[in-house]
């Protein structure tokens, strides 16, 4: 049995997670000040009790769910032995504090910084995300290609499910093409910008600068990068992969299909909800997965 253990992105966020581990593990209550001392401010309290207009702010959601799932990862102990570990898209960096390549510390630091570089690109230049159900992924990327505005393939989440990012007027024409092609949905998400497109190219500079500063040290098993799909251990690979990945489109689809052609069995979804286990069993029916 290889058990691979993955980590959520920005979405799955909800008030009150954490709550329960910060009341019953006094290991997580350290760890979750240590977090609120590290960011400045008292973060935990807008996950437990904040609003829903409070941890939909990029600069906030982020940052929850990585000290969510990484948290949630170190109150595992001895139990948490994986395999091969991947993160979807933030949930990359969880994945890495997790698997040893970063501190918790500067793998808070990061995506901190990182929160902050995508709210600055987002508010610099003002971009979306729409949902594409049911068209091919081949024909999805043909018509991005077509379109003389910003609009890319930015997430190929499970076989039939692909979000496309960009500017606003670009995402709006490939969403009309795509449901005259025959695309059950091509639907507009409320994200705050063009996440893992061309209009984050501003963030991933700034972002790049934070990562070539940063120890990353020899990981304790592979992780599967968002970028290639493909497991990666050589801590500069890393580092390049996830400077790499603002602007690059996360190839969920392919890594799960790949962790599974090396072995995996065993999905472990480590953070707030269940949205990556829905996604697994869409790539891999006999996969089993679960959460932590």
């Amino acid at each position: 049995m290889m058990k691979a253990y993955i980590f959520p992105g920005q979405g799955s966020q909800f008030v009150g997670m954490g709550k329960e581990l910060y009341e019953q593990s006094p290991f997580a209550k350290e760890l979750f000040e240590q977090a609120n001392s590290i960011i400045g401010f008292r973060i935990s309290d807008m996950m437990f009790s904040g609003t829903d207009e409070d941890i939909k702010q990029t600069k906030v959601t982020q940052p929850s769910i990585f000290i969510h799932s990484v948290i949630l990862a170190k109150t595992l102990g001895a139990s948490f032995q994986p395999d091969m570990v991947a993160g979807h898209s933030l949930g990359e960096f969880s994945a890495l504090t997790a698997n040893g390549t970063l501190s918790f510390e500067d793998g808070l630091r990061l995506v901190i910084e990182r929160a902050n570089a995508m709210q600055a690109a987002c508010e610099a230049v003002p971009g979306t995300m729409a949902a594409v159900l049911a068209l091919d992924d081949e024909k999805v990327e043909s018509i991005c290609a077509g379109i003389d505005k910003v609009v890319v393939a930015a997430n190929y989440n499970c076989p039939g499910q692909l979000v496309i990012s960009g500017s606003i007027e670009g995402v709006t024409m490939a969403c009309e093409q795509m449901t005259a092609a025959g695309a059950r949905r091509a639907l507009i998400l409320p994200v705050g910008g063009a996440f893992h497109s061309p209009l984050m190219e501003p963030a991933r500079e700034r972002l790049a600068a934070a990562i070539e500063a940063t120890t990353f040290h020899t990981p304790s098993c592979a992780v599967y990068q968002n970028v290639t799909a493909m497991p990666h251990r050589n801590t500069e690979e890393i580092k390049k992969n996830l400077i790499a990945q603002l602007t690059a489109p996360v190839r969920w689809t392919q890594s799960i299909q790949n962790m599974v052609t090396d072995g995996a069995t065993h999905f472990i979804e480590v953070g707030p909800g269940k949205v990556l286990q829905g996604l697994v069993k869409k790539i891999h029916k006999e996969a089993e997965a679960i959460s932590a």
